[in-house]
């Protein structure tokens, strides 16, 4: 079985400095996403990690026209990643002569775009002609209930109580 091997691109921006957790959250709505919708959702999202994503993506489709001869917009984003990067440690001076750490964490941002594959759509067989098939009888468990009666009207029940005797004493 021979498969055709996805022509995948990458980008890639080191040390970004931002918190890898907080671009993971902006990461996530991309994943998956055609590279139009992608780039529509990092427009409209309002954190500072948008920005930095919607770099990477920038670079990756510019690396795909460039280096592949791919259209850019045909390409889907199959993999978000942002990994932790070093963190900056800074001391801050408190009271009493102490001091407290700083940490400015830092990330590497990386997105992959992949070609987008046509969706086939399976082919159906026409549709074969009805077959008349004699159907056994199926056996229910209990008889059908008789019809009720249809009440009589107020005038009927009336008369008829008066023929009969209550029984009640």
């Amino acid at each position: 079985m021979a498969t055709a091997e996805q022509q995948e691109v990458r980008a890639v921006a080191k040390w970004v400095r931002m918190s890898p957790r907080k671009a993971r959250l902006v990461a996530e709505h991309i994943r998956g996403r055609t590279v139009p919708e992608a780039r529509t959702v990092l427009a409209f999202t309002p954190r500072a990690a948008a920005r930095e994503l919607e770099k990477v993506l920038r670079s990756a489709v510019a690396n795909a026209e460039a280096n592949h001869n791919l259209v850019g917009d045909e390409l889907v984003v199959s993999a978000a990643t942002v990994d932790e990067g070093p963190v900056l440690k800074r001391w801050r001076a408190r009271a009493r002569g102490r001091a407290v750490r700083i940490r400015k964490p830092t990330c590497h941002i990386t997105v992959t775009l992949s070609a987008l594959e046509p969706i086939r759509q399976p082919e159906t067989p026409p549709p074969a002609p009805p077959v008349e098939e004699e159907q056994e009888p199926t056996l229910s468990r209990r008889p059908k209930a008789a019809a009720k009666p249809k009440p009589k009207p107020k005038a009927e029940q009336e008369s008829s109580a008066k023929a009969k005797p209550s029984r009640r004493k």
